[in-house]
């Protein structure tokens, strides 16, 4: 149920990297948990999957612009790949991310991580995916919060 016990009526957007998808869905999961039990419907958060994180602004862009959501969720795992530094792809992701949030004026929440180490053996990728649990239920979180606070700026009827 919402704060008031009505169930709630925003819509999410929540958009997920497909590279280490095992990982990133842990993310996803997590987060839908969670806006269900704070009384947001499962039906009410639409899924996107994309390539890769470099691909999630321009989504989170015309998602945002559609009008059709009150907050827009990406989840991602960047790692380095050897070939190029993986801390520009995530500040890259991550300054569009807050450019969409700015400019249209829709939250705009990340689960974009960058890990500093990591390899893919059964000890790294079990501690992520229950990382990932764990930034999808704090996402998630920072999500309704982020939609109440606003909620709470907007005029009342008839002012």
């Amino acid at each position: 149920m919402g704060d008031n016990g009505a169930a709630r009526s925003e819509r999410v957007a929540l958009i997920c990297a497909s590279w280490h998808r095992d990982i990133v869905h842990q993310a996803r999961d997590a987060a839908v948990a969670e806006f269900t039990r704070s009384g947001l419907p499962a039906g009410q958060v639409e899924h996107f999957d994309v390539p890769g994180a470099f691909e999630i602004p321009l989504l989170a862009k015309k998602l945002a612009q559609s009008g059709r959501y009150d907050a827009i969720v990406a989840c991602a795992l960047v790692v380095n790949g050897g070939i190029y530094r993986h801390e520009f792809v995530t500040t890259a992701v991550i300054d569009g991310l807050m450019r969409v949030q700015l400019d249209t004026e829709v939250p705009v929440m990340s689960a974009v991580l960058t890990p500093r180490d990591f390899h893919e053996h059964e000890e790294h990728l079990r501690f992520f995916r229950e990382h990932f649990v764990k930034k999808g239920t704090e996402v998630a979180q920072a999500c309704l919060a982020t939609m109440a606070h606003l909620r709470a700026l907007e005029p009342a009827h008839g002012d």
